[in-house]
């Protein structure tokens, strides 16, 4: 198995893709020269590049990459060498139309996009396995290759395709999954509506119903979708192992994107020989930094806590969301080192060179078209001295002080349609909980419901709805063994078919949570209830309500008004040596605060109250040392306690008792050096 890191990287990977195709070759040593201005120590290279190294059917054509590659190399700039089958050259989709994906409406997409791909076709999967194959006996040893790039984005802009040679494939997914038509019909819950099957071959994707069809039906073929791009891409990684040993493989991952809610990153995670993510910030009038600080716990949670790499992120503005505002002074700086902080061996962009054509055009790029003389540019220049600065910190290991759980297959399922309200959000739960874990400076790991989680004194559910067998005894087992648990409501309801746990509500988290719910009670639109806690205090809910009955647990926050009022809104139930929390209403992060105020304590997590709201602190520790991460995102100078002194990265400076860190800066210490 090949090692995590690219090859022969000896500092933090820094740069971005670069498609000079887009450029005249004339231009590509003014690019090198640049680069290396500006610290780039890697770039992404080929990964749209099909149809200029295949420009007919068996015709190819590898002298511009050979040119490029040696470039990179005469310049000590290493290359993530992509494999290009994210976008196969048209005279591809000429001879074989049906590899072209097919919505569930049955209208087949046209070829002038990206990611056009019908997964299960057989022409692609040859296809693709057959330029994998060339690049890699090409440059498998080729100086300049640090890693190999699979694809791109796998998900975005399409997952799932619905056409007939998918039908096919889904029939044969569900007799190695279920073995007989018998065992699928129980799964889907059939005999409801009479949609029992008497073979398989009766069976097609969950194309358009006349209304809501089977959500078991819709959630396998998610999991079916998934499974069949991740077949493709260990497909392409084993050729690339068995030809070209020694390199690791990765595929750009979205971990925290809704545009790719479709893949499951547990089971990709496993796969891949590093983990590396794609983010960009969503500047919907939100706090950005803290879904960044998201989407970098995610990701680091999905490579099993081992480094990683940002593969992508935007110097300046985006261009596809409804408005793209320019990064801040200082902004690009902060978005990159809180990766970093969060678990980064690097920071990369998409991309080096803002293009002139094509419809990103608009999107920033670390050469803007500004040029040179520009604050962007500066900026990047800069960054890559800070990057260079960082290089200790290689190879270290984030430290995280407490996990919230999320789980792919429940969100698909939780997404189906006919919900008690179309206003509750598994997305959302998961920010609002992440938001107040934040603002309590405490740092977050991410956890599969069935993971071991004994490491942490404190674990978050903001959204479990499918919950397994297994996952509800490992909850169980964390807090009778002194665990901390908080649970949001409408967890634990169905099972992995979607199948409702027979009893009563929570189903299979009563018994840790000590209670049952007799209803749901969603609010309507605009509608808000009062809750009051200890000493009087009150907050207000929104979206949901239970009517909770508690089985052993107290009662610490009430209902005031609304169908619930007088009976339990928040509740605290001992049991073995620990505490599950339950609350059964959506408040917001400023009011889930209060509660895990409560329950920190009772995790015997010391609030960090001497740290301003927006300055970020983050550890990552390793045989190179113990670094401390600050990052200010705010407007105003800041001063944080340090526990010993240490040294200064970015600024060389020596480091003790209370460290400065001026508005919207960056420092990083290492700590006892």
């Amino acid at each position: 198995m090949p090692d995590h890191a690219p090859k022969g990287l000896t500092r933090l990977a820094f740069g971005g893709d670069y498609n000079p195709e887009q450029w005249p070759e004339s231009d590509w040593q003014d690019d090198v020269r640049l680069m290396r201005e500006a610290g780039v120590t890697m770039v992404s290279v080929g990964i749209f590049s099909w149809a200029l190294l295949e420009p007919a059917p068996g015709a190819h054509d590898f002298g511009w990459l050979d040119r490029l590659l040696g470039l990179l190399h005469e310049n000590g700039i290493r290359a993530d060498l992509g494999t290009p089958t994210v976008a196969p050259p048209a005279w591809f989709y000429r001879a074989h139309p049906d590899a072209l994906p097919v919505t569930a409406d049955g209208v087949r997409y046209e070829f002038g996009s990206r990611g056009a791909i019908c997964h299960s076709n057989p022409a692609y999967r040859e296809a693709a396995a057959d330029i994998t194959t060339r690049l890699a006996t090409r440059y498998a040893d080729h100086p300049a290759l640090a890693l190999w790039h699979v694809h791109n984005e796998y998900g975005v802009p399409v997952s799932a395709c619905y056409c007939d040679g998918c039908a096919a494939h889904f029939r044969r997914w569900l007799e190695t999954t279920y073995e007989t038509v018998d065992a699928v019909n129980e799964a889907w819950g059939a005999a409801f509506w009479g949609q029992r099957y008497g073979s398989l071959d009766e069976i097609n994707p969950p194309r358009t119903t006349p209304t809501v069809g089977n959500p078991a039906q819709a959630l396998d073929y998610r999991r079916f979708a998934d499974a069949t791009m991740r077949e493709n891409f260990v497909r392409e990684r084993d050729i690339l192992h068995r030809l070209a040993p020694g390199i690791p493989v990765t595929t750009n991952f979205m971990t925290a994107l809704s545009q790719c809610d479709s893949v499951d990153y547990w089971a990709w995670g496993r796969e891949v020989d590093l983990v590396s993510n794609d983010h960009y910030l969503i500047t919907d009038g939100r706090r950005t930094h803290v879904n960044l600080a998201m989407a970098a716990d995610l990701t680091r949670s999905v490579a099993g806590g081992a480094p990683w790499l940002l593969m992508e992120h935007a110097a300046g503005g985006v261009n596809w969301q409804p408005r793209n505002p320019a990064k801040a002074p200082g902004e690009m700086a902060r978005n990159s080192l809180s990766h970093v902080a969060r678990g980064s061996d690097g920071a990369m962009f998409f991309q080096w060179r803002q293009s002139r054509r094509g419809a990103e055009k608009f999107h920033s790029a670390m050469l803007p078209h500004a040029g040179t003389e520009s604050r962007l540019w500066r900026e990047v220049v800069q960054l890559g001295a800070d990057i260079e600065s960082l290089t200790p910190v290689r190879d270290t290991r984030t430290v995280a002080d407490a996990a919230v759980l999320w789980d792919w297959h429940s969100w698909w399922a939780q997404a189906l349609e006919w919900r008690p309200s179309e206003d509750h959000d598994a997305r959302e739960r998961a920010d609002s909980f992440y938001e107040a874990l934040y603002d309590r400076h405490l740092t977050v790991d991410f956890a599969h419901p069935e993971d071991d989680l004994s490491a942490y004194p404190l674990v978050v559910v903001p959204a479990l709805y499918l919950a397994t067998e297994a996952a509800a005894r490992n909850l169980r087992e964390y807090v009778e063994n002194g665990g901390t648990l908080v649970v949001s409501y409408f967890s634990g309801i169905v099972d992995e078919h979607d199948a409702v746990h027979p009893g009563p509500y929570p189903g299979a988290l009563r018994d840790v949570l000590g209670l049952t719910v007799e209803e749901f009670s969603p609010l309507l639109a605009g509608e808000t209830v009062r809750i009051t806690g200890p000493d009087g205090a009150r907050l207000t809910g929104d979206v949901w309500t239970e009517i909770v009955v508690p089985r052993g647990a107290e009662t610490v926050w009430t209902y005031e008004d609304g169908l619930a009022a007088g009976r339990p809104a928040v509740t605290r139930h001992r049991l073995g040596e620990g505490t599950a929390w339950y609350v059964s209403t959506r408040l917001g992060a400023r009011e889930l605060d209060a509660i895990l105020g409560t329950a920190g304590d009772d995790a015997g997590i010391a609030p960090r109250a001497e740290l301003p709201r927006d300055v970020e602190v983050v550890r990552r520790t390793g045989a190179s040392g113990n670094f401390l991460f600050v990052i200010n995102h705010t407007d105003a100078d800041v001063k944080v306690p340090l526990e010993s002194h240490g040294t200064e990265l970015l600024t060389g400076e020596r480091a003790a008792g209370r460290l400065a860190v001026p508005a919207g800066g960056v420092r990083v210490v290492n700590l006892d050096a």
